[in-house]
């Protein structure tokens, strides 16, 4: 129901062939530059913040431009940007971005790519990427213990004065490689261009590096890369044939521009770059060992489109598995019932659960109870007009389900902060005065933060989080809080690889169905009257749907890097001193 601002898109084309051939064959020189467009535009659902793309021209002469860049803010960026751009954009080596802020930095000077530039070719660095790392502060001390002197504290920033740091250091080695040969000039430049190893960089710079990420690059000498986190977090997908390589965050995104079946589609290994050299050599190279497998399963239940063959067999499967806790819920009444489901990311599993009931003999009633308006401006300043605008964001289908007969399901993909859910869906949902209200999520309780990439990083952003202090403090547990609080503080002393994660305990103090009930009670406002009941997707269910993708930390806890074992830390203790030392408990 809310929608969360999440993980970037990233679009890249390196062109194999000469700008003519394309012309010869397509018609225009341009032709990887509307296949960028239509990367970019099938994966508009991954940032409506911003966008940027770039362009490298591997045959300029001195004195003219071969490195270019445009960059537009707003969810009509990418078609401002390719209003800007005429054929003399077109190159043979093509990046795209779209941007969500996940760190709270805006402004079109944190819009991606970044370029980093200098006389010398090989030295121009343009980066963009689909990555949040989590040891931020200690790159940047590294980079300031070595002399090195930042402009902006961003992650995205720091990573490209590191890696333009390793671009210099390798184009020096090559520099002092051709001079021992004997060359001079002109001779030295091609020397460097021809001989640079992409993988040195990568290896010098990725190790130091705790987060989920994707990483591009495009250097002004003609190399292009595409590496991917060794955890293998964020996703990565590319094609290549003898006219091109492609690669995408979503694989149907390269099916549909390129007409490709999914096989023909390969999946960029964790840990590894896929590189292609200014010559048009492709290589996958492998810069760090993989480490414990832990691909995003938001990915599937929400963030990717679902017209990918295995995210839309998952979604309807996560929906088709929570039909024994749906008939639980309603007692059994499954005929009387209207099923239903919140737009439209919630679709796929909406399916998925009517096919289940189905297998089971039902005759089930369907119908479309909720309708989503336009976004209502907040113009007015007064808390309670402020409120019953943000109760109309909402609407409902009136008639179809028969008061105080019927009970009535809805499914959404995920419940985070339930402030939707509250302010506006149970609002209009008991305006139909159904028996009972039961709300599905096809996704587990989201109980922790997110530091790869995802915009939910604070602990009272959650509903889980909120009903489970409530229920310690409701039931005389409040020391519990202070406790876990104390050892949060110990661990934060310890270095990443060597911190626990307390914050597990107070969790573990109830099961599923007492924090269900508890988010109930948060969640109902004075004027709903109708009994209402939470169903949440198992952990076991999860898996279970989607295999391959065990990213499960804001669900469980778990976290892969020792960085976000440390950040979770640090945001509990973050809450306990805003919220309870403040108020003198």
């Amino acid at each position: 129901m809310e929608q969360l601002k999440h993980e970037c898109g990233i679009a890249m084309i390196r062109l194999l062939k000469p700008l003519e051939y394309y012309e010869k064959k397509y018609g225009t020189r341009a032709y990887g530059l509307g296949k960028l467009y239509l990367m970019m535009e099938k994966q508009h659902n991954r940032g409506q913040e911003g966008a940027g793309i770039a362009s490298v021209h591997l045959d300029a002469v001195p004195g003219k431009e071969y490195m270019f860049r445009e960059k537009a803010q707003g969810k009509d960026a990418i078609t401002e940007i390719f209003s800007r751009v005429d054929e003399s954009f077109a190159g043979e080596l093509l990046m795209g971005h779209l941007r969500y802020s996940t760190t709270g930095n805006s402004g079109l000077t944190f819009v991606h790519p970044f370029l980093r530039r200098n006389n010398w070719r090989a030295k121009n660095l343009c980066l963009c990427g689909n990555f949040n790392m989590t040891n931020i502060d200690e790159i940047f001390r590294k980079l300031t213990a070595q002399g090195q002197f930042p402009r902006i504290y961003s992650d995205s920033y720091i990573m490209l004065e590191l890696m333009g740091h390793r671009l210099d250091r390798e184009v020096e080695r090559n520099f002092s490689a051709a001079k021992a040969e004997g060359l001079e000039g002109t001779g030295i430049t091609d020397y460097i261009d021809a001989h640079m190893e992409i993988g040195n960089v990568l290896e010098t710079t990725m190790k130091d590096f705790d987060g989920g990420y994707v990483v591009c690059g495009l250097t002004g000498s003609g190399e292009l890369f595409v590496m991917r986190d060794p955890w293998g977090i964020r996703p990565a997908f590319y094609y290549r044939d003898e006219e091109l390589v492609a690669v995408a965050s979503e694989c149907p995104v390269l099916q549909t521009t390129f007409n490709l079946d999914a096989e023909s589609v390969k999946e960029l290994a964790p840990g590894c770059s896929l590189a292609v050299r200014r010559n048009g050599e492709v290589g996958i190279l492998e810069i760090m060992p993989p480490k414990t497998l832990a691909p995003c399963s938001f990915e599937r239940i929400y963030f990717s489109r679902g017209n990918d063959r295995d995210i839309y067999r998952e979604r309807r499967c996560l929906g088709e598995q929570l039909v024994p806790a749906i008939t639980e819920a309603l007692g059994g009444d499954v005929d009387n019932t209207v099923f239903s489901f919140i737009p439209n990311t919630a679709e796929v599993a909406y399916y998925g659960m009517l096919h289940g009931f189905m297998r089971q003999g039902h005759d089930v009633r369907f119908e479309k109870i909720a309708w989503k308006d336009i976004k209502l401006r907040t113009f007015i300043t007064g808390d309670a007009l402020r409120n019953d605008l943000a109760a109309h964001v909402y609407d409902v289908t009136y008639g179809v389900v028969r008061p105080y007969e019927d009970n009535l399901v809805v499914i959404d993909d995920s419940i985070v902060r339930g402030t939707t859910l509250r302010e506006s869906i149970i609002k209009i949902l008991d305006r139909l005065h159904p028996k009972k209200i039961v709300i599905v999520s096809s996704s587990p309780q989201i109980r922790y933060p997110d530091f790869y990439g995802i915009d939910m990083a604070r602990m009272e952003e959650f509903i889980a989080f909120r009903a489970c202090v409530s229920l310690l403090e409701r039931r005389g547990m409040k020391q519990l809080i202070e406790d876990v609080y104390k050892q949060c503080m110990k661990e934060l002393e310890k270095s990443a690889w060597e911190q626990s994660l307390p914050v597990k305990e107070l969790y573990a103090a109830f099961n599923v169905d007492e924090l269900n009930e508890e988010m109930v009670r948060l969640l109902r406002t004075e004027d709903v009257s109708t009994p209402i009941e939470l169903v949440f997707q198992s952990i076991e269910g999860l898996h279970a749907a989607c295999p391959g993708h065990g990213g499960d930390w804001y669900f469980t806890g778990n976290y892969p890097t020792p960085g976000g074992v440390r950040l979770c830390n640090r945001a509990f203790a973050n809450w306990f001193e805003e919220h309870c030392t403040a108020s003198g408990e």
